[in-house]
């Protein structure tokens, strides 16, 4: 059985097929991690989608230096970044429109119930960036030195805004609760 860095360098030479071999090892955890960025089933199976693709038309480019995992989660990220930028841009233009803004569905609303309240609340409050450091070190459980290569940022660097963002996310989430508990009493 063939390694997977083998297995690059075949489809690097022109065997294709083996790309499905790269597709069902990492599937499943990339789409875990679109979906924890997109929060919506139907947009991280898409996003999927176009990630691989990107990766198999950009699989010359791949070096065996680089980790294939972290090569893939930087493609994911990327494309979900742009997704979500564009999905902001579709939103307030609706809003400049006034035009309604589409309600979540059932499943939605289920799918949103996999966090507490306050922290969901709290993580929808962080701006993309911040979001996705901490999906990918709590999450995906990446080391700092992995995210650093993702996000093109010094492991240092990465170290310090992971702090900065644990503190944001515990002030919101302690005033989300604080708000909840206003409201039960």
């Amino acid at each position: 059985m063939d390694s997977i860095e083998e297995k690059i360098r075949r489809i690097q030479a022109g065997e294709a097929p083996l790309f499905s071999d790269v597709i069902r090892l990492y599937q499943q955890r990339i789409y875990l991690y679109c979906f924890r960025l997109m929060n919506n089933k139907e947009e991280a199976e898409d996003a999927v989608q176009d990630v691989f693709i990107k990766a198999y038309q950009n699989i010359g480019q791949f070096r065996p230096q680089t980790n294939l995992n972290s090569w893939l989660y930087k493609i994911a990220y990327h494309h979900c970044l742009n997704l979500l930028r564009r999905q902001k841009f579709q939103l307030q233009l609706r809003k400049l429109l006034r035009q309604e803004v589409a309600v979540d569905s059932a499943e939605q609303m289920v799918e949103n119930r996999l966090f507490s309240e306050p922290v969901s609340a709290a993580l929808a409050k962080l701006d993309v960036e911040d979001r996705n450091l901490l999906i990918l070190r709590v999450y995906e459980d990446k080391s700092f030195a992995e995210i650093g290569e993702i996000l093109g940022i010094s492991t240092p660097a990465v170290r310090k805004r992971y702090e900065r963002t644990r503190g944001k996310l515990k002030k919101a989430i302690e005033r989300r609760e604080k708000q909840l508990w206003v409201k039960a009493n």
